[in-house]
């Protein structure tokens, strides 16, 4: 499977309703630093059951390259996707996460210790029973 065919598969889990950031895509293939390949297979996408509209810039900006003006916003909207004044989408508030984690990013404290950094609760081993 090549790398694109990856993001595609993961975009394709993104439900309606919600988005993605190409940064976020990019951790879940294992490729943290590879934000900008993922933009670039949005962009390189032409197969309609690929939601790429779902995927956004860093900080839900929306990147329209591949749509025609207003389109990327329209389809999210449709879905409710909340949008600020700015025209970025929302942030989702989270309540509570329950980390699933196994491996190299998730067994040694990291991700628990950012929810305690920005003050999200969760669920499970804390910092020092994970590390």
């Amino acid at each position: 499977m090549s790398y694109y065919e990856k993001v595609y598969a993961l975009a394709r889990r993104i439900p309606p309703g919600r988005a993605a950031t190409y940064g976020q895509l990019a951790l879940m293939t294992g490729s943290p630093r590879a934000s900008r390949v993922v933009g670039g297979a949005m962009a390189a996408c032409s197969d309609p059951t690929v939601p790429c509209h779902r995927v956004l810039g860093k900080g839900g900006v929306l990147r329209e390259g591949a749509f025609s003006p207003g389109v990327q916003r329209s389809l999210l909207e449709a879905e409710g996707v909340p949008f600020t004044p700015d025209g970025r989408v929302e942030k989702m508030h989270l309540d509570v996460v329950i980390p699933v984690l196994h491996g190299l990013w998730g067994e040694d404290g990291t991700v628990q210790g950012l929810l305690e950094l920005a003050g999200i609760a969760y669920v499970g081993c804390g910092v020092l029973a994970s590390s």
